[in-house]
């Protein structure tokens, strides 16, 4: 009956840290998307509720059920990976999907005390369909990674300290330019959102930003010389990070252009689908431009350095680059496509997108404030391939 899920066996017995730390982001990201805005919180009464929770909505497009269901995917696949080995095969699929339709229920009742989001039973029951197929997808998958003999060369010879968290920050920052920013790649501006939350919930009329600001009224040259600073420094220290965890083997040109060409990909095609395809490149200003190429060219002189002062350099850049961001005003022309901003379907979407776009630079700094461990020995190493990803 269920031989379709007698995959065949894994060599390696140890669970993937890398999948878990995975695990942890998404489910923050889901989180963070189904509750976004979190604010005007209300509750009518359980009659309400349940009435609402248990009624198929009337009007309802297929775009919706399938980003439903690709959203929830990956939190499948990564569900049936991270509850490998003490949970395999059929009991993987049938563990991974039962906490995907909880997790979903439980977001759905959550969305029903903020006003401006929708509880929908379609959205459970897809939400909770995208967790199973991605279950099945990742049991499937599983024994291939673990097996997968050109994936571990490529791990051994290509990186020199693959630490899941280190991994982790560098696949996502790519995703963290979805949400629109006054600088290409200036991420971390926290300022108004901490104006939000303080009138929001303490109900105190503050600006921050103006606050910090200290009334600076910029001219169009310093602008310029603004947003050349904060690209050049968010650049170099951002693609640091991933430089200093590959060897010396691996191929760093491709590697490094790779993940500053998805980023940019990235941006202009949010920027695309959340203000017109006229605004796909808004991000090449002149100030962009040349913080681009100071940025490469510090990040080649800096890569000649040891590990740890590539590590030391992008905590330099990054707090520079973070320091800025919220000191400097934003652009007024920035300002003013804002408010042509439609996130429409991309709401979801833009709500993660913009707390991974506040936490990336603290995490990353976080990241690089922590002690490394040790570089392990050549029979650790050998140990650790055999044991797989």
């Amino acid at each position: 009956m269920f031989r379709f899920f007698r995959i065949p066996s894994a060599n390696a017995s140890t669970a993937s840290p890398f999948s878990r730390a995975c695990l942890l982001a998404y489910s923050v990201l889901i989180f963070y998307a189904s509750g976004y805005p979190f604010s005007g919180w209300q509750f009518e009464s359980a009659a309400a509720y349940l009435a609402q929770i248990q009624d198929w909505p009337h009007y309802w497009t297929a775009f919706d059920a399938i980003v439903n269901i690709l959203g929830y995917i990956p939190f499948g696949v990564l569900l049936a990976l991270s509850l490998f080995p003490h949970v395999r095969n059929f009991a993987a699929v049938f563990l991974a999907s039962s906490i995907g339709f909880l997790t979903s229920f439980a977001m759905e009742s959550m969305q029903f005390f903020i006003p401006s989001r929708v509880t929908s039973l379609l959205d459970f029951v897809t939400n909770g369909l995208g967790c199973a197929v991605g279950a099945v997808i990742g049991v499937v998958l599983l024994p291939h990674l673990l097996n997968n003999e050109r994936l571990r060369y490529l791990k051994h010879h290509h990186l020199q300290d693959d630490t899941p968290r280190e991994l982790l920050l560098v696949g996502l920052w790519p995703l963290a330019q979805i949400a629109p920013h006054a600088f290409l790649f200036g991420l971390g501006q926290i300022l108004p959102k901490l104006t939000e939350w303080a009138q929001e919930y303490l109900e105190i009329e503050i600006d921050m930003s103006a606050l910090l600001h200290l009334q600076l009224n910029l001219n169009a040259e310093e602008f310029l010389v603004s947003e050349t600073l904060v690209t050049a420094c968010a650049t170099a220290g951002s693609l640091l990070i991933w430089n200093a965890m590959l060897s010396k083997q691996a191929p760093k040109l491709v590697l490094n252009a790779s993940l500053l060409l998805a980023s940019l990909g990235v941006c202009s095609l949010a920027n695309a689908l959340m203000f017109g395809t006229d605004y796909a490149f808004f991000w090449m200003a002149p100030g962009a431009r040349g913080g681009l190429i100071i940025g490469l060219i510090m990040l080649y002189g800096f890569s000649f350095a040891p590990t740890r002062a590539q590590r030391r350099l992008a905590l330099l850049l990054l707090s520079l680059s973070l320091l800025a961001v919220n000191l400097i005003p934003s652009n007024p022309y920035f300002l003013n496509t804002m408010q042509s901003m439609v996130p429409g379907k991309m709401l979801n979407f833009y709500g993660a997108a913009q707390f991974l776009s506040l936490v990336w630079p603290f995490a990353a700094i976080w990241m690089l404030l922590q002690k490394r461990s040790p570089k392990s020995t050549p029979n650790k190493e050998i140990q650790e391939i055999e044991n797989g990803l």
